[in-house]
C-alpha cells in the first residue's frame, strides 16, 4: 500500500494553468472537464470534433472549440499555452463498433501522435492517454473464468484487431516521448467505463447502457424481450465513472507512473447475464431473454488486476456495480422518456 497520499491535480497546479481535454464532446472526456471545474480550475479548453449540440456535456465557463485532432494544425491550436493536456479523443464505440469499424479505431493512432507532439513543443509537462484493456493478449482472454490481467500480459503483444493495437502503440508512442523528450506521459487502460451523460444509443453504447435500454423499451413497449449479443456467459468488469476521474487524475500526477501503463478498472467480475440480473433489479421488471449467437461477442471474459494501482497508490475502484447501474439506469430512463415526448437528446 502507498505510504503517503496520492498527488491530486491541486497539489501540483494553480488554478489558473490551462489544461487542454481532448474528446470533450464524449462521455469520459466530458465527465473530467466538469471534474475539473469543479475543483476550482478556471481555464479549460474543451475539445471535440462534433457539433456542439451533439457534445454531452458543456460545462459553463469553459473555453470550448470544435477541432478535428486527427490533423496536426488542429492539435498544435488546441495545445497552444498548455499546462497539461489529456487526451481522450478516439473513434471508439462498443463491441458492435470496434469490431464493425476497424479502420476508424486505427486511424485515432494519428491523433495521439499528432496530440502528443504538440503537447510537447507547446510546453505542456503532463500529457495523459486514455488507453484500454483491449490493448491485452487476447489469447489469455477466452475462458470467461478469466483470471484478471495484470499490466505486463500486454506483452508478448496479440492486442484486439484494430482498436487494442491502435491503444497498444500509442502508449510506445507515449513511453518514448518521456524516454527521449522529457515529457512526463500517464497512460491508463480503461476497462469498461459507464455511467450516467453517455452513449446509450445509436450503435456506439457499451453493454451497461444497452441493456439499460433494451430493458427501458421493453418494459414500455410492452413486448418484455431483451435481445442479448452472444449467449450471455461473457464476462467483463465495469468501472463508475466518478472512479474513473479519481484514478485519472491520481494517476497523471503520480512520479512514480510515468510512462508506465496501468490498469484503470473495477475488479468485480459480472457476466452479461449477470448485469442483466442487476438491472431488472433495478427497473423491477422481468425481461424474456433471447440470444443472437452471430452478433460481436468479443473476448470470452476480462478483468483487471489491481495489484499494482493498490500498491502504489493505495486506492482502487471501489463503486458497487449496481450502485453505479442505478444511477446510470435511472439517467438513461430519463433520456428516453424525454426523447419520447419530441424533446431533444443527446445519444
Amino acid at each position: 500500500m502507498a505510504e503517503n497520499k496520492p498527488k491530486r491535480i491541486e497539489d501540483l497546479r494553480k488554478k489558473d494553468d490551462l489544461l487542454v481535454v481532448t474528446g470533450a464532446g464524449g462521455f469520459i472526456a466530458g465527465s473530467l472537464v466538469r471534474y475539473f471545474h469543479d475543483k476550482g480550475f478556471s481555464r479549460i479548453r474543451a475539445v471535440d470534433k462534433k457539433s456542439f449540440d451533439e457534445w454531452y456535456q458543456r460545462t459553463p465557463g469553459v473555453e470550448s472549440l470544435r477541432l478535428d485532432v486527427s490533423f496536426r494544425d488542429n492539435c498544435v491550436k488546441a495545445c497552444e499555452g498548455a499546462a497539461e493536456v489529456y487526451n481522450l479523443a478516439a473513434d471508439m464505440g462498443g463491441m458492435g463498433f470496434i469490431e464493425r469499424f476497424r479502420v476508424e479505431c486505427l486511424r485515432s493512432v494519428l491523433i495521439n501522435t499528432h496530440m502528443i507532439e504538440a503537447a510537447q513543443k507547446a510546453g505542456a509537462d503532463r500529457y495523459f492517454f486514455s488507453s484500454s484493456a483491449c490493448a491485452y493478449n487476447i489469447d489469455l482472454q477466452k475462458d470467461t473464468r478469466c483470471l484478471a490481467l495484470k499490466e505486463s500480459d500486454a506483452y508478448p503483444a496479440n492486442a484486439e484487431r484494430g482498436y487494442g493495437w491502435e491503444k497498444l502503440f500509442s502508449e510506445i508512442v507515449c513511453q518514448e516521448y518521456w524516454a527521449e523528450r522529457g515529457l512526463k506521459t500517464a497512460i491508463a487502460r480503461f476497462h469498461n467505463v459507464y455511467g450516467p451523460n453517455g452513449t446509450w444509443d445509436g450503435g456506439r453504447e457499451k453493454a451497461p447502457a444497452a441493456l439499460s435500454r433494451k430493458v427501458i423499451e421493453a418494459k414500455d413497449n410492452g413486448s418484455c424481450a431483451v435481445e442479448i449479443w452472444g449467449d450471455g456467459t461473457r464476462t467483463r468488469s465495469f468501472m463508475y465513472i466518478d472512479d474513473c476521474l479519481n484514478g485519472i487524475d491520481m494517476i497523471m500526477h503520480c512520479d512514480e507512473l510515468v510512462a508506465s501503463p496501468i490498469n484503470l478498472g473495477s475488479s468485480e467480475l459480472v457476466s452479461v447475464n449477470e448485469l442483466l440480473d442487476i438491472i431488472e433489479g433495478i427497473a423491477g421488471f422481468k425481461v424474456k431473454r433471447s440470444y443472437d449467437l452471430s452478433a460481436p461477442k468479443g473476448v470470452g471474459g476480462r478483468n483487471s488486476d489491481n495489484t499494482m494501482i493498490k500498491r502504489i497508490l493505495g486506492w482502487e475502484p471501489s463503486t458497487p456495480l449496481r450502485a453505479g447501474m442505478a444511477k446510470t439506469y435511472a439517467w438513461i430512463a430519463e433520456q428516453y422518456a424525454l426523447r419520447k415526448v419530441g424533446k431533444k437528446v443527446v445519444l
